[in-house]
């Protein structure tokens, strides 16, 4: 008799969602995409809407798919999406006000604005959270200044993830690796920072219980399925999830999460919050197992991404893996492109906006897909050497390979670059990590798995891995310099 165990895990990135049934058997766990669908948000009288009942519309049908495919209902349902955005319910449950793209422009100008109520460093000393002006803190200070009516309607206030968990089961709370996104929680006690909003004049009445990953919420409604389908909060941070599927039994790793963000960081015990870390802008997001994601994030491969979607206008059919050998080909060293500059946050036209870039800053622009392409993986390459030398300058350790997990390790070239950059070997896989930590704790709520540990063991046994050895590291540490002097600066040293 098979003892197999199937579970359902809905995976939401900022271009795509996807369902991936999971089965855990005989110490291995083998993984199969049931369905997938595009996201892309939608400007509505210059709002940038995410399609959140859309969203609810797919899933279903991707249970439906599962069913089809596997006749029996899952051993439970799960979701992870991106942080920091965010829906508001009224009193009777329905749907006040739609998630806002973190993309859109409603933040500009809030940080400063922000900081004239309340200090920089007060703000970090309460949260630990790294600065990046879409935070939900700044999303809501934005609704107060400009339409603080929705704020006062508002009875909950549910991350994308804690939605449609509600959407599923009814249940509305905030699981803390999604809420820990938001620069409103109090990393020490896993609480929200009501004192932070309410010195900010924001509401506090709408913020639900924080639950901790791991927690079965209840079933899902049967206006849905025909059956007892618990639902549970996993890790519903997508990087929460990602973290959690790192191959590693031992402490001391460091990781990074790679797809349209990078993010590069350690697990730890406990928070880190000084003038050092609030100086480096490091976060500490929330982990699974009570752990705490200490991390800073990159740009990622969003520019390379909005390259691409501009080159398909004239070139249907380019691929990444077309772009990627392109770069190959290409001189190296011959742009010096800074994906985090505030330009290329959400441009109309990416490839202008890095033609300006270059004009700004005295170099010649690339032409043409390779050396574009070549210059944003380079310049996020660089991107992970500096960050690595703060976290090992913050942590006091020396991190000997660097793991890489999720969709971006795909990209060899990329995955090669990173090695040469820092100088390490880079270990890159899973590539479906989000959705393998979801499955993950899924099976530890339900008792598939006894620990963490035993399914990242699991996930070690299970999945391809591969090793890139860096080379020509003269070179690298030579271009290196040049870069550091790219506005604002990558400084090894805060």
């Amino acid at each position: 008799m098979s003892n197999a165990t199937t579970y359902l895990a809905y995976d939401l990135g900022a271009e795509s969602g996807r369902a991936v049934a999971g089965t855990f058997e005989g110490g291995q766990l083998k993984i199969e995409e049931i369905h997938r669908f595009l996201n892309t948000p939608v400007t509505i009288q210059g709002t940038m809407y995410w399609d959140a009942c859309g969203w609810f519309k797919e899933m279903n049908v991707a249970l439906r798919k599962y069913r089809d495919r596997f006749s029996r209902l899952p051993a439970g349902l799960g979701v992870d999406t991106w942080g920091v955005d965010f829906g508001l319910l009224a009193r009777d449950g329905t749907l006040l006000a739609p998630p806002v793209c973190y993309r859109d422009h409603r933040t500009d100008g809030m940080l400063e604005k922000t900081f004239a109520k309340v200090s920089r460093e007060k703000i970090y000393a309460r949260t630990g959270s790294q600065f990046m002006q879409f935070n939900t803190l700044f999303q809501l200070y934005s609704l107060q200044c400009r339409t603080p009516e929705i704020l006062k309607a508002a009875d909950c206030l549910l991350f994308t993830a804690d939605l449609l968990a509600y959407f599923f089961c009814g249940r509305k709370v905030a699981e803390y690796t999604l809420a820990s996104t938001g620069q409103m929680t109090d990393p020490r006690k896993r609480t929200w920072s009501k004192a932070l909003l309410k010195e900010l004049g924001l509401p506090t009445k709408f913020l639900p219980e924080i639950v901790e990953a791991g927690k079965i919420l209840g079933p899902v409604s049967r206006d849905l399925v025909d059956g007892e389908v618990p639902w549970i909060a996993v890790g519903h941070h997508d990087t929460g999830s990602a973290f959690a599927a790192v191959p590693e039994t031992e402490p001391g790793w460091a990781c990074v999460s790679c797809g349209t963000w990078s993010i590069m960081g350690v697990e730890l015990d406990a928070p880190r919050i000084d003038d050092a870390t609030l100086a480096c802008n490091f976060t500490n997001e929330g982990g699974v197992a009570g752990t705490t994601r200490f991390e800073k994030n990159l740009a990622g491969l969003w520019p390379l991404q909005r390259c691409r979607a501009k080159w398909l206008e004239t070139q249907p059919g380019l691929d990444y893996a077309a772009i990627a050998k392109a770069a190959a080909e290409a001189k190296p060293f011959q742009t010096f492109i800074n994906v985090d500059y505030d330009g290329f946050a959400n441009p109309p036209d990416m490839i202008a906006a890095i033609k300006d870039y270059c004009l700004q800053t005295g170099q010649r622009p690339p032409e043409g897909v390779g050396p574009t392409a070549r210059a944003v993986l380079e310049g996020l390459a660089f991107g992970y050497r500096s960050v690595l030398a703060l976290l090992e300058k913050l942590t006091g350790r020396k991190f000997e390979r660097i793991n890489f997990v999720g969709g971006g390790t795909q990209n060899e070239l990329l995955m090669q670059f990173a090695a040469d950059a820092m100088g390490r070997p880079v270990v890159a896989g899973p590539i479906e990590a989000t959705a393998i930590g979801n499955l993950l704790m899924q099976a530890v709520a339900t008792g598939r798995l006894s620990s963490l540990a035993e399914g990242r063991k699991m996930v070690r046994d299970s999945f391809p891995l591969r090793t890139f050895q860096p080379q020509d590291a003269a070179a690298w540490s030579a271009a290196y310099e040049k870069f550091k002097q790219m506005p604002p600066g990558y400084p090894d040293l805060c």
